[in-house]
């Protein structure tokens, strides 16, 4: 591997693992990879500092803020289904008025 390849992340997982088992030193590891210790170094620093997040619950966490405008954005769109079927039964109300009227014009006789 030379210095102008890119290390694949598995590989770089490898090589880190390598130095976390400690039967090897940097350097050893550095030669064997092809990889220049001060990589190696950098990459172990990441790993390390980067493993309390592999153990963090995997579940969506649910911002407060986020989660209260959400239930406010809920209530709002209730009143107004609310409100829009109010105002529906009304129409509706007022509609029968046409439709009682029109079915007395329709059964009434004509006069001729």
């Amino acid at each position: 591997m030379s210095q102008h390849n890119k290390v694949s992340k598995e590989e770089k997982t490898k090589i880190v693992l390598t130095v976390l088992r400690g039967d090897k030193t940097i350097n050893e590891i550095a030669t064997q990879y092809g990889v220049h210790p001060n990589l190696i170094t950098r990459w172990k620093q990441a790993a390390i500092e980067g493993m309390p997040e592999s153990f963090e619950d995997k579940r969506k966490k649910i911002d407060r803020s986020q989660y209260q405008e959400q239930e406010q954005k809920i209530e709002r769109l209730q009143k107004m289904v609310g409100q829009r079927e109010m105002e529906l039964d009304w129409l509706k109300k007022k509609l029968s008025i046409f439709d009682d009227d029109r079915q007395t014009k329709i059964g009434r006789p004509r006069k001729n």
